[in-house]
């Protein structure tokens, strides 16, 4: 991850040092601070990648979340080096600032564990989550210091019991003292001796002022006099004694003190690889969320990596032409003690302190490997050099850059900057001599894949020569696998870019009438240099202006017209293609609308003809149910019927018929009560024997004549007709169904009804008349009758607002709410509760791993504790 092999005066022209201030002064630590300062762009593609990863990761977490609550004081640093002292005992405010250091360290680590996952990622926040993976917990000792230690930064008296006792005898003796001093103060006989009325220290020992002259009125030692030497500061020998025992006191407190502040550096050296762990993590987390704010401060974006050394930077815009970032740099800078440099790029029409820069597309697309910019002077030429090195360097150094969406950049192992006036007495160097100069030493120390930035290439020296030089050392570069960014005046440049395959040209535009500068690329353009224009605005006479028109050859005159008439062109094929570009968007919303329109009636037919099939689905296997009981309850009553007729006739063990007849009669009545129809009707078509006829199987009539299919379905199947072939439409009888023949097969036949196919035997179908039509307009609706089994799939009524499960077993629960959604889809219900009660928790799980799967629900959560919290399940159905 070491620096790209350029050298400083590269970063200090591309101005990356001011950045990384900027950067620098988001910092939350002076670890965070001291990190960013390091910044540097790195060369390894995937240490890159990684770095962008991590700051999109953070600004993404800053937007959901608040600001980490790291904090540390401006002195941490200091108090970590005094730490790192075996036996040293730290000052208390450098422990209390280590304790809310250290305090901070764990809210941020538990701020990061517990903050939620954003909705497109369910990993959460991985990166933010090992950086801050080394941030170890130390309450307890933090806890103990800010217990010991007042917010004033003292001792606390309570610290210890013996300091607690130490300074009560203090605080005793020192009420002795001054009351026996106080007494000098009120005796008559001993205050005319005194010169002032007050009670003094001196030496660490409480003292009075008395007249010189009055020496020996007042037995005790002098322990100095005042500058004119008429008072002398005595302390009286019935006093030495009480001040003896303060001063040992003190001492004794100074002690204790020291032992206390001793035992709590001593607590956080006990764990000094835990300590190192944890301020390494904090420097990471706080370079994350550093580079984080930044990007969030200049509306950054993480540029995707290219390996085709693909350069797009769409609205790119240089951040030190940004007032909020000149300010935060400025500010860093001047509390690091560093001077504040000018503006980038004054005086190339940049205004960085007082506007907000004007976005510019630059983009240089294999198989093109260089891009000659021209344009007028003051027109953004430079700026646009520059914010192509800096943005470049940014993003290898893990920064977000100020650019549109679709950025997109190599990683370069070399960056180099030519921009400027190299010139230099002292070296006997010209300006174009300086140039040269920077040009070989770029050439020797290039490592490839790298960016060289040229201004004003070839410029310095005889146009002619230097257009052709310009070309060539252009050319040397791409051949060494550099992409090549220069800014030209010259004609040959300009005619070299339009003509040499892999190398393109664009220029920056101006106002036709003012020759304002607008700042905006045109790519493909020769870019006039207006340089007479441009004097003429900048205040030259106007007769100077025409003489230097007079003085240009008729060939140059011609080719200043023929560029104008060029840049006319462009202008308004420029705006032509911006036309037919917003017709193509607005096109485009328009078919996207439309498909949305699609899908979306699409997904509702759909949802219709699943919830009809679930619902036919549902009812047959009800009917199933119903019919697979009959059987087995006539299972039961003919075992019965049979162990009785052997206990009355052991020979002979066959039912008589009037147990069959009771048996049969038992099956009609219980098929009748499943398909609706009154008993008794009929029961010739149960007692056809399996393998009888057709003619055995023939329907009764009714009393309105016809069938009782004809009578509900409408149709009317013809009698002795010939067999039903496939394709044709047939009556079911046993089902009462209408469907249409799609296979025989012997006895078997197959019928399409109700969306399905049912097996039946060809026996049981009859053909009917084609001309005949339902009476209810479904061909294939169900109708209900004898014999056979009725399939009704009527219309139901609004679900409720909420459905209760409450004392339900999971399965009927789960039975009730799946037909819940259903009702709610079919009413166009879009909101729904379901209450289930909190309990065990089983049938929450149950309903919530059901709702979760379900085609239908767009969401589901909790409800608010206000309205039943975890014991209500909230759902939302998908549109």
């Amino acid at each position: 991850m070491a620096s790209p092999p350029t050298d400083d005066a590269t970063l200090r022209t591309l101005e990356f040092d001011r950045v990384v201030a900027a950067v620098r002064s988001f910092a939350l630590t002076p670890l965070g601070r001291t990190s960013v300062g390091r910044l540097a762009p790195m060369t390894e593609q995937a240490a890159v990648a990684e770095a962008l990863r991590a700051t999109t990761e953070t600004a993404a977490y800053l937007d959901a979340n608040h600001r980490l609550p790291l904090e540390a004081p401006d002195d941490l640093e200091a108090a970590i080096a005094a730490l790192a002292i075996d036996g040293r005992p730290l000052e208390p405010t450098q422990l209390t600032g280590l304790a809310a250091f250290l305090l901070s360290v764990g809210a941020t680590a538990k701020a990061i564990e517990t903050a939620p996952a954003p909705p497109d990622d369910a990993r959460g926040w991985p990166m933010l989550r090992a950086a801050a993976g080394g941030l170890m917990e130390f309450d307890r000792e933090a806890g103990n210091i800010q217990r010991r230690i007042t917010p004033q930064g003292e001792v606390a008296d309570d610290a210890t019991p013996r300091l607690a006792a130490i300074r009560q005898q203090l605080l005793r003796q020192r009420q002795r003292l001054r009351g026996t001093l106080e007494s000098y103060l009120r005796g008559r006989e001993t205050a005319k001796y005194l010169q002032e009325q007050v009670v003094t220290e001196r030496a660490g020992r409480f003292v009075l002022v008395v007249r010189a002259e009055h020496r020996g009125a007042i037995p005790g030692i002098v322990h100095g006099s005042s500058g004119s030497g008429a008072s002398l500061f005595l302390e009286p020998l019935s006093t030495v004694e009480i001040n003896n025992e303060i001063v040992a006191r003190e001492e004794e407190e100074r002690q204790e003190v020291h032992r206390i502040l001793l035992d709590l550096s001593n607590a956080l050296r006990a764990r000094a690889l835990d300590l190192r762990r944890t301020l390494r993590s904090a420097a990471d987390v706080d370079l994350m969320q550093a580079r984080a704010r930044f990007s969030k401060l200049i509306g950054g974006v993480e540029p995707t990596l290219s390996a085709d050394l693909r350069v797009e930077l769409p609205a790119a815009r240089h951040p030190l032409l940004m007032r909020a970032v000149v300010d935060r740099a400025a500010a860093e800078e001047t509390t690091v003690a560093e001077p504040v440099t000018d503006p980038p790029d004054a005086a190339d029409g940049a205004s960085a302190a007082r506007e907000e820069p004007v976005p510019v597309d630059i983009a240089l697309k294999p198989p093109t490997g260089a891009l000659l910019v021209t344009g007028p002077n003051t027109g953004g030429k430079t700026v646009a050099l520059k914010t192509a090195g800096l943005l470049a360097l940014m993003a290898q150094a893990g920064l977000h850059v100020p650019a549109g969406r679709g950025a997109a950049l190599p990683v370069f192992r070399s960056v180099f900057a030519d921009i400027g006036d190299e010139q230099s007495i002292a070296n006997s160097l010209s300006t174009f001599s300086g140039h040269i100069a920077h040009i070989v030493a770029m050439d020797a120390r290039l490592r490839a894949p790298a960016l060289v930035l040229l201004d004003e290439v070839g410029a310095g020296t005889d146009p002619v020569e230097g257009g052709a030089l310009g070309a060539a050392v252009v050319d040397h570069f791409r051949q060494r696998g550099a992409l090549v960014l220069a800014t030209t005046h010259d004609d040959m440049l300009k005619s070299y870019a339009a003509t040499t395959p892999g190398v393109a040209g664009a220029g920056f535009g101006f106002d036709p009438d003012t020759f304002a500068p607008t700042y905006r690329l045109t790519y493909g353009s020769p870019g006039r240099s207006l340089a007479l224009e441009i004097a003429g605005r900048l205040g030259v006479a106007s007769s100077i202006i025409e003489d230097a028109r007079a003085r240009r050859s008729a060939r140059e005159a011609q080719l200043a017209e023929h560029l104008a008439q060029v840049e006319q062109d462009l202008a308004r094929a420029s705006e032509e293609r911006d036309a037919l570009a917003a017709e193509r968007r607005a096109f485009e919303r328009e078919r996207q609308q439309h498909a949305a329109a699609e899908q979306a009636l699409s997904e509702r037919e759909a949802t219709a003809k699943e919830r009809l099939r679930r619902g036919i689905d549902s009812e047959l296997r009800k009917a199933r149910r119903e019919i697979d009981a009959i059987v087995n309850d006539l299972r039961t009553r003919a075992a019965v019927l049979s162990k009785r007729a052997v206990r009355q006739d052991r020979s002979s063990p066959r039912l008589s018929t009037g147990h069959t007849g009771e048996l049969k009669k038992h099956a009609v009545e219980a098929l009748e009560a499943v398909t609706g129809a009154a008993p008794g009707e009929s029961a010739e078509e149960e007692e056809s024997p399996p393998g009888a006829g057709r003619n055995a199987r023939e329907p009764k009539a009714g009393p309105a004549g016809g069938t009782p299919g004809q009578r509900e379905t409408g149709a009317a199947p013809r009698p002795n007709a010939a067999p039903p072939s496939v394709g044709s439409r047939v009556h079911v009888a046993s089902l009462r169904l209408v469907g249409i023949l799609a296979v025989i097969d012997g006895d078997d036949a197959e019928v399409e009804a109700l969306g399905k196919r049912i097996h039946v035997r060809v026996g049981d179908l009859r053909q009917l008349d084609p001309a005949a039509r339902p009476s209810d307009g479904g061909a294939g609706a169900a109708s209900g009758g004898r014999g056979g089994v009725t399939v009704s799939v009527a219309e139901e009524s609004a679900p409720p607002l909420e459905l209760s499960v409450i004392g339900c077993r999971v399965d009927e629960a789960l039975a009730r709410v799946d037909k819940y959604v259903d009702r709610a889809m079919l009413h166009e219900r879009r909101e729904l509760r379901v209450i289930h009660g909190h309990g065990t928790g089983q049938l929450r799980r149950a309903i919530a791993q059901l709702l979760g799967d379900h085609p239908l629900v767009e969401t589901y959560a909790p409800a608010a504790p206000e309205h039943g919290g975890s014991g209500v399940t909230v759902i939302a159905l998908k549109d």
